[in-house]
């Protein structure tokens, strides 16, 4: 029978026509919109739960916290299988670990047990590091030229789940209410089942298994110098010896601390803010319905902006685009400290433009790390790229859940700034010697 283990199909050719390039790009992209119906589940209702079950709004930024925890964990397990030659199956696994993640954080809702949630939130991670290192696919699948467009196709299609997925937590609370469940589980439940099913969906391309998705089996078992490395005969050991040499190596290219830069700070300040935004729209007066849209408003800012940031970065260069979303952080969090009691309207705009501002911090900051690392090393690279991120969204919420205690929405808001601000310096002078 025959496995995900075994395949070890090429690369994608140079002559791979366009038309199949693109076909790979929609499989991708179709996964990457069911799995996304997940994504407010962790952030947005795990926020309120965490504050449900401490009884204090510094717990709002626990599940969080823990949730990129467990994205960083995943991201390690996804780049480990990509860089065998198994992308498809870290994808995979990926999705699965999240949906039981769900499942535990719906059994800790049921037995109030903040244990349990924690645990929950943490496994339930491992799904946003599959739903975002799908992004890295699409740069394999894609032309040397054309590479920031096919980042960007599959990032917008982020957006297709990730807008409705917050608009759903009123029905969906009505749902889990009708079932016997507590309202806030509602978000869980449509987690469990597209993740599930974006596993399934993997599962199926990767072998392939279904002929129609085996169009991307070549793209999801790409593999870098570990994944030769157990087919050429060397020792695995020595393998990873040579790529910890070589990625040392790449972090003396500035395009690499910058990208690392970039994907650390946009997701420090986004996570920060978006930890404490749903407790802060409640807490002054928004029910659970407007909180959705307003959540809702700002995942379209986080992905929606995507085909245009792409084909900024084909065209004028990954710093720029870096450039940009450093400005609008800046601007946002700025804009942040004396937000706090302006009313429904200027906090949909200031979460608007906070979404386009990570949007081009991430897309800029994907394209710079590839282009700072040989091909052999991407795979590693990626799993850095995740854990830096990681490292930012593991900071800023038990940073922001001490901030809302202290001093409220626009406290951490100044940090925001000043961390955007420190990147925007670093990628302005970066851009001035390219």
């Amino acid at each position: 029978m025959h496995s995900v283990d075994d395949d070890r199909r090429p690369r994608p050719s140079a002559q791979q026509t366009a038309r199949e390039r693109n076909g790979v790009l929609l499989m991708l992209a179709g996964a990457t919109a069911i799995g996304s119906m997940g994504l407010a589940a962790g952030g947005t209702a795990g926020a309120l739960l965490g504050a449900q079950l401490t009884h204090t709004s510094a717990g709002a930024g626990l599940p969080p916290g823990l949730l990129v925890v467990g994205s960083a964990a995943g991201a390690l397990l996804i780049a480990r299988q990509t860089a065998r030659g198994r992308r498809g199956r870290g994808l995979m696994l990926g999705y699965l670990l999240g949906a039981v993640g769900a499942v535990l954080v719906v059994g800790a809702a049921v037995m109030r047990s903040l244990p349990l949630l924690l645990v929950g939130s943490t496994v339930l991670g491992t799904a946003n590091s599959a739903i975002f290192m799908t992004r890295y696919a699409a740069l394999d699948a894609a032309a040397e030229t054309d590479r920031g467009r096919a980042l960007g196709t599959v990032f917008f299609s982020t957006a297709v789940g990730a807008i409705v997925s917050p608009m759903l937590m009123g029905p969906s609370g009505t749902l889990a209410e009708a079932v016997g469940l507590p309202r806030l589980t509602g978000l869980y439940l449509v987690a469990t089942a597209a993740f599930g099913v974006s596993a399934l969906f993997f599962s199926g391309m990767s072998p392939p298994r279904v002929p129609r998705l085996g169009r991307g089996a070549s793209v999801l078992a790409h593999g870098g110098d570990a994944g030769a490395a157990e087919t050429d005969g060397r020792r695995p050991g020595s393998a990873r010896g040579a790529a910890v040499a070589g990625l040392r190596g790449a972090l003396h290219d500035v395009r690499t601390r910058l990208a690392l830069a970039a994907l650390t700070a946009g997701n420090f300040v986004m996570v920060g803010l978006m930890a404490v935004a749903p407790l802060h729209l409640v807490t002054h007066g928004s029910g659970l319905d407007l909180t959705g849209t307003l959540i809702a408003l700002h995942v379209a800012g986080m992905f929606g902006p995507s085909p245009v940031s792409g084909r900024l970065a084909d065209r004028f260069g990954a710093t720029r685009v870096v450039l940009i979303g450093g400005v609008l952080l800046a601007a946002t969090g700025g804009a942040g400290v004396v937000i706090d009691d302006r009313g429904v309207p200027a906090m949909a705009c200031h979460l608007l433009v906070l979404g386009v501002g990570w949007n081009f911090m991430i897309v800029g900051g994907s394209a710079l790390l590839m282009a700072g690392v040989p091909e052999s090393l991407r795979p590693h690279a990626e799993g850095i790229g995740e854990v830096v991120m990681g490292v930012g969204a593991a900071v800023a919420s038990p940073v922001v859940g001490v901030a809302a205690a202290l001093g409220g929405y626009g406290m951490f808001s100044l940090a925001g700034t000043v961390v955007a601000i420190g990147v925007l310096v670093f990628a302005r002078r970066v851009a001035s010697r390219s």
